[in-house]
């Protein structure tokens, strides 16, 4: 398999390699960091401290537990989102 290479602040990752890809939100509740989904975060927006937005890159077989994972930290939904079409652009490829 082709290895494909993308890269973003702080590393790189072969997308190839990758098993489950997603997004999630991170947030403060009760003194604790979560992800959640962006969907809800943009449900409760008024009643929860968002601090990141994240893609999460999980490397283990599905149906394993994700223990091998890269989490990816974005500023903005629309740089969370632009980084998803850089991979997707990727994988096409």
């Amino acid at each position: 398999m082709t290895q494909k290479v993308y890269t973003y602040e702080g590393g790189e990752i072969d997308v190839s390699l990758v098993t489950r890809l997603y997004p999630a939100a991170l947030i403060s509740a009760a003194g604790e960091s979560a992800q959640v989904s962006l969907e809800w975060a943009e449900m409760k927006k008024d009643r929860i401290v968002l601090e990141a937005y994240v893609l999460i890159c999980d490397f283990d077989p599905i149906g394993d537990v994700p223990i091998n994972r890269v989490e990816i930290r974005y500023e903005t939904k629309e740089a969370l989102f632009g980084a998803m079409q850089d991979i997707a652009s990727l994988v096409k490829s």
